[in-house]
């Protein structure tokens, strides 16, 4: 056995192992926690929060980094989605006769890697870099609640049955590469052109 066949075993072990804890309250909190829009109202308040912490032009700035960030995660999952082709675990057969609970509909069948675990990530990092900007450390409550947040956003795609943990690991990491950049990219726009705070 390689040690991409022992790591593919291992994931999907851990993935049926994670995914049998439910019950009729917790499938829930996991299913809402899944859904994309439930949570346009938080990305709102993220962009009027980072234009209100920085002023509108470095605000701006800031927001279409977080922008993009989502943008980068989603379209390079999708291509590595299409490129890697693995399964999710809803389309696996060997996942479902291990008994793999589906709390979703299927959707595309391949998983590789969790483009919402990279959203969420990449959004929560990417923004906590914003509201930190001259300040840091003074948002650490912010950062701790927005990181929680991204991960229980990845953690729910493995209870609902539509991603491998490996999967949401790897998203996690990507969404914290894409926000690095395009925070770091925001950086220098803002010292570039001498945008100032109002």
């Amino acid at each position: 056995m390689t040690v991409l066949e022992y790591l593919q075993y291992l994931d999907r072990d851990v993935t049926l192992a994670v995914n049998s804890y439910g019950s009729p309250v917790t499938d829930q909190i996991w299913q809402f926690f899944s859904m994309k829009e439930v949570w346009y109202p938080l990305y709102l308040l993220i962009a009027l929060g980072l234009v209100w912490r920085l002023g509108w032009k470095q605000g701006l700035v800031y927001v279409v980094a977080c922008a993009l960030t989502v943008v980068a995660c989603d379209q390079t999952g999708n291509f590595v989605k299409d490129t890697v082709q693995r399964l999710r675990p809803c389309w696996d057969q060997l996942m479902q006769d291990g008994g793999l609970r589906i709390l979703e509909d299927k959707g595309g069948q391949f998983g590789f890697y969790s483009a919402h675990a990279a959203n969420a990530m990449g959004l929560a990092v990417c923004s906590y870099k914003g509201f930190c900007r001259g300040v840091r450390g003074r948002h650490k409550l912010y950062g701790t609640i927005m990181i929680l947040w991204a991960l229980l956003v990845g953690v729910s795609r493995v209870f609902v049955g539509k991603h491998f943990c490996g999967d949401v690991l790897v998203g996690f990491v990507a969404g914290v590469v894409f926000a690095c950049i395009f925070a770091a990219l925001a950086d220098i726009a803002i010292s570039v052109f001498r945008l100032s705070r109002r």
